[in-house]
């Protein structure tokens, strides 16, 4: 774990302009930068980066957050590899557990290993016609090779012998280049192949998928799993299509290196593939998250038809509402490769384009995969039985509705009855909205404008009379969690980006990351300061009436010598003498 302590401070430290401007050209405009959205596909600015708040916010698709999120999003890293950029950009050291570091340090010379090895390969290509020839005759240029890395592994045993000082560093068999056999003889993993580097999303070389140049058995061949390679989480040339995919919004998912090679080659570029397995949680999660639309693109034959359902059934898994996932299977006998190079690219895009969406998909394979057919009442039982478990699997609510309503309207039942029957539960509600959430943000409420003022300048959070903020409101549990984390020493001031990234993964993050947007870049403090008093003051006199209005119910059946004694006191309070100071406390 980092130290929450250390994160703050790096936020403190950085400018989240000069982290965007890595990756976006920003436009001064007014107070604020713009620029085109990187995260949706755009004409007109709507995506905005606050200096002062330490924010981003686009108006289009609602992605924001602080520069910590905002690499997390651009780069689809991981919160410690975003942490871990950051830091390094401003020369500190990030702290971190024993074992984190231990594993790190372990997996640092591998990547460096497979560095070394990329570039032999790559040196190799350059100076074998046989490879050169392969690769031309795959319509393939020098500069698409370039883009990925490609190289080529010589023919022979012990080649990497010249790359490497100790061909016997036991570091070479734990990356996966070099083989042991049973009689302790080491020869390369990799021989007469075309090489397909596989980098991770900070561009080093974690693996390499190795297909042969004419008939052979495997065609291709993959890096095992390693210390620093786990094919179930990677997928190919990611960081290559991570420009386009952001850009279309969409994301097309192949089997082969060649196909995410050769479709990058006809200018089809936001390609991806599974490494050498079927698509995994890992990889839908990844891919939900880098677009809106995903479409998994298979070969028309068995082992495609098992992917694309595979597929299917994982991605029921972890779907969101505001997300499409479809199948495309290819017909006749042509891969996505071959395909574009005797069509071109417009021809398919129309055809990635006419891709089955995932109910329709679950719906047909179902009934013709499980002999399920709805024309007769066994088979319409048999429909409902099969579907249970992958409807219990659904995460998405509203998809969930809808494709029960399917299975009903074809088993000729009622939606409630095949939910009954599928032992369907609700879906948990703390997935998507807190369960101490009772109700929405009401921006009338007291609470709502204390947070509005609190989130400019999150020390006065320590100055509310918490006992009469409601915390059944969720704008009065964050005004709550703001002062527990003032009292406790752990939040720094800065902008509503460090407060964002403080409350990242809590059920205040949509709360915050709603009203920062919104917030003043030149806050007039005084009338601020006015407006949070007045509010405090609203606070006091609402809980003042409240209590009069108790104590006089309780009066009909009699009150206590103190009781009367506080009812007159909160009267006069309320409706003082005349001349008299209105008193404004209780």
């Amino acid at each position: 774990m980092i130290p929450e302590s250390f994160v703050q401070e790096l936020l403190a430290r950085v400018d989240i302009v000069d982290v965007v401007e890595r990756y976006v050209p920003l436009r001064k405009a007014g107070a604020n930068y713009s620029a085109c959205c990187p995260f949706h596909s755009e004409k007109t600015p709507s995506f905005t980066v606050s200096q002062s708040k330490q924010f981003y916010h686009c108006f289009g698709c609602g992605a924001h957050g602080s520069a910590i999120g905002f690499l997390m999003q651009h780069a689809g890293i991981g919160f410690v590899e975003a942490v871990e950029d950051l830091a390094g950009s401003v020369g500190l050291q990030v702290p971190h557990e024993e074992r984190n570091r231990a594993e790190r340090a372990k997996k640092a010379p591998l990547t460096e290993l497979m560095a070394r090895a990329m570039r032999f390969y790559r040196e190799q290509l350059k100076v074998s016609p046989t490879a050169i020839d392969y690769l031309k005759g795959r319509g393939l240029t020098g500069e698409i090779a370039a883009k990925f890395g490609l190289g080529y592994a010589p023919d022979g045993w012990q080649n990497l012998d010249r790359v490497f000082d100790d061909y016997n560093e036991p570091a070479l068999v734990e990356c996966g280049l070099i083989i042991v056999n049973e009689q302790g003889r080491r020869y390369d993993r990799f021989r007469d192949r075309i090489m397909f580097p596989i980098l991770d999303q900070r561009g080093n070389v974690i693996g390499f998928g190795g297909r042969v140049l004419g008939q052979g058995e495997p065609k291709y061949l993959n890096s095992p799993e390693t210390p620093i390679f786990e094919k179930g989480r990677e997928l190919y040339g990611l960081p290559q299509a991570r420009k386009a995919i952001h850009e279309q919004d969409t994301v097309l998912v192949v089997e082969g290196y060649m196909d995410v090679v050769g479709l990058a080659q006809a200018g089809v570029e936001n390609v991806v593939a599974t490494l050498g397995t079927a698509a995994t949680g890992a990889n839908v999660q990844k891919l939900i998250k880098t677009a809106s639309r995903v479409v998994f693109c298979f070969d028309r034959d068995s082992a495609g038809d098992r992917a694309a359902w595979k597929a299917m059934d994982v991605a029921l898994e972890f779907v969101t509402d505001n997300k499409a996932v479809e199948i495309l299977q290819m017909e006749g006998n042509q891969d996505p490769d071959e395909y574009v190079r005797e069509h071109g690219k417009e021809a398919f895009v129309r055809y990635m384009n006419s891709a089955t969406r995932l109910s329709e998909f679950f719906v047909r394979e179902l009934m013709r995969q499980k002999d399920a057919n709805p024309n007769t009442p066994e088979g319409r039982a048999r429909l409902v039985h099969e579907a249970k478990p992958y409807l219990q699997k659904v995460s998405a609510p509203a998809l969930r509705v809808q494709l029960t309503k399917d299975i009903a309207r074809l088993a000729q039942m009622t939606q409630a009855e095949v939910e009954a029957i599928c032992e369907l539960k609700p879906l948990a509600r703390s997935r998507y909205a807190p369960a101490s959430m009772k109700h929405r943000p009401v921006p009338s409420s007291i609470e709502y404008k204390l947070l509005e003022v609190v989130l400019h300048k999150p020390t006065w959070a320590a100055s509310l009379p918490l006992e009469l903020v409601d915390t059944e409101r969720p704008e009065g549990a964050l005004l709550h969690a703001i002062a527990d984390a003032i009292d406790h020493g752990e939040l720094p001031a800065g902008g509503v980006g460090l407060l964002l990234e403080f409350f990242r993964g809590s059920i205040h993050e949509p709360l915050i990351a709603a009203l920062a947007p919104s917030m003043s870049d030149d806050a007039d403090w005084a009338a601020m300061e006015a407006l949070f008093n007045d509010a405090i003051a609203h606070l006091r006199h609402g809980a003042r009436d409240a209590e009069i209005k108790a104590l006089t119910e309780r009066a009909r059946q009699g009150l206590s010598a103190e009781e009367k004694r506080r009812l007159t006191e909160l009267l006069a309070k309320k409706h003082p003498p005349p001349g008299s100071t209105k008193a404004s406390g209780l």
